[in-house]
């Protein structure tokens, strides 16, 4: 698939990090902004480095840069902020390397370029951006993991879960991990649950695809799936308020049903995440 859509994409990385995003994998956030086939105009990202902590700690310094040149390996363009220390009266020390400003500039500043801009930030700072960015004409999604700004998720046109964008979110305990496959382990919101018959089902996303928005899973061209749940597989912790919940993420594993033909069921069902303040 090919288009002449013109796609930017502007990663928060610091809210991403402090906020559950930690060790996204920017080549599948690549991939997933380019799922229409559109063209890349912009990737960007606005990383914090110590410098004084770099001074101190030559492993922090190693593995920062490390990471950058992977990052850059994938294509995106890095804006570096640095970490300022602030002192208040009572001689405590708090740190910041606020890149709003940049990202939010950066984005408008490109807006006429562009058809479709991605911002992966869950931050409600970046509202005025999306309006001016809208009224502009540019189509604005938005990847958030968790304490997303439940004004800014309503006003984007599309927001999007990172946890459950496959591969997005690495399983650290599952290195080899096929997602949507059998035995693997997947991150899925539940959609029924029959609280009476003690089962209901879960729904995945199987792949990146231009059609996220064919939600019916009974559609042939849908990229979702839908798995079966017994409340046997569910943890304690889980409540009947999580359940009904489509901003609670949980975390499974899958196996083949022996009912149902390429049928999938939910395995040690865990709350993964909430993604609202």
């Amino acid at each position: 698939m090919s288009s002449n859509l013109r796609v930017g994409v502007f990663v928060d990385a610091e809210n991403v990090r402090y906020n559950g995003g930690y060790q996204m994998r920017y080549d599948v956030l690549r991939r997933f902004a380019a799922r229409e086939g559109g063209h890349l105009q912009r990737l960007n990202t606005y990383l914090a480095f110590d410098s004084e902590r770099a001074r101190e700690d030559p492993d922090y310094a190693k593995k920062s840069r490390i990471y950058q040149q992977m990052v850059r390996d994938f294509g995106w363009k890095i804006t570096v902020k640095q970490v300022r220390r602030y002192t208040d009266e009572n001689g405590n020390v708090t740190t910041k390397a606020n890149a709003d400003l940049d990202m939010a500039v950066d984005a408008m500043l490109q807006a006429r370029n562009l058809d479709q801009v991605l911002l992966v930030t869950g931050d409600g700072d970046f509202l005025q951006v999306v309006n001016a960015l809208q009224n502009v004409g540019c189509r604005v999604e938005l990847i958030g993991f968790k304490n997303v700004s439940r004004q800014l998720q309503q006003t984007v046109d599309t927001f999007y879960p990172g946890f459950l964008i496959p591969d997005l979110l690495p399983v650290s305990y599952e290195p080899r991990n096929e997602w949507g496959q059998s035995g693997s382990c997947v991150r899925g919101i539940c959609t029924k649950w029959f609280f009476d018959k003690g089962y209901g089902f879960m729904r995945i996303v199987n792949r990146i695809s231009p059609n996220l928005w064919v939600t019916d899973p009974r559609e042939p061209d849908s990229p979702y799936t839908s798995v079966f749940c017994h409340a046997n597989e569910v943890a304690d912790e889980v409540t009947e308020e999580m359940l009904m919940s489509r901003e609670t993420i949980f975390e499974f594993y899958l196996s083949e049903s022996e009912q149902k033909d390429d049928g999938l069921v939910a395995n040690n069902v865990r709350l993964a995440f909430s993604i609202n303040r």
